[in-house]
């Protein structure tokens, strides 16, 4: 039967970059949040933001069923910032007896400015259709991302996504 990856890491730590590569490595549909609200809504939806990325959430989790149930697998590409998410993304699979791993991105500091960086280059050179992440965004994301513990993860990523 086929599975869900859950992508896990901060924003811009390379978890869209992961996520495509383990896609073609698992053969699996990628379902991401923020092609879907970038897509639909823009870059800058504001005090909506976050009605529409948990309404896209829910939508995607039950689109996941329906295609693992093709037997297909399928990249969740959404980050899972806090250990609530991560076990109430990991209950609705295992009550649908679906099997889930959670793949966790970590990198230090100094990688992730520079990942900020370029990303934010990319998105101002209209080379990329992701977010723009301002220092307060990138503050506010840095203060919600809970480090998964140990028995959370299924996988560990360290390194550089390029080698992946």
């Amino acid at each position: 039967m086929a599975k869900v990856f859950l992508i896990c890491g901060k924003i811009c730590c390379g978890k869209t970059t992961y996520a495509q590569k383990l896609c073609k490595k698992k053969n699996a549909v990628l379902l991401s949040v923020d092609e879907i609200t970038l897509a639909l809504f823009g870059q800058h939806c504001g005090d909506k933001h976050d009605e529409y990325v948990e309404r896209t959430e829910k939508y995607l989790l039950n689109k996941s069923v329906e295609v693992i149930n093709k037997d297909i697998n399928v990249v969740l590409d959404w980050g899972f910032w806090t250990k609530a998410e991560r076990e109430s993304a990991k209950g609705f699979y295992k009550s649908r007896n679906i099997e889930c791993e959670l793949h966790y991105i970590d990198i230090n500091d100094e990688t992730w400015k520079y990942r900020l960086n370029k990303r934010n280059n990319a998105v101002l050179a209209n080379e990329t259709s992701a977010y723009y992440v301002d220092d307060n965004l990138a503050a506010k994301f840095a203060s919600i991302f809970e480090v998964p513990s140990e028995d959370e993860i299924d996988v560990i990523y360290q390194g550089d996504i390029d080698e992946f």
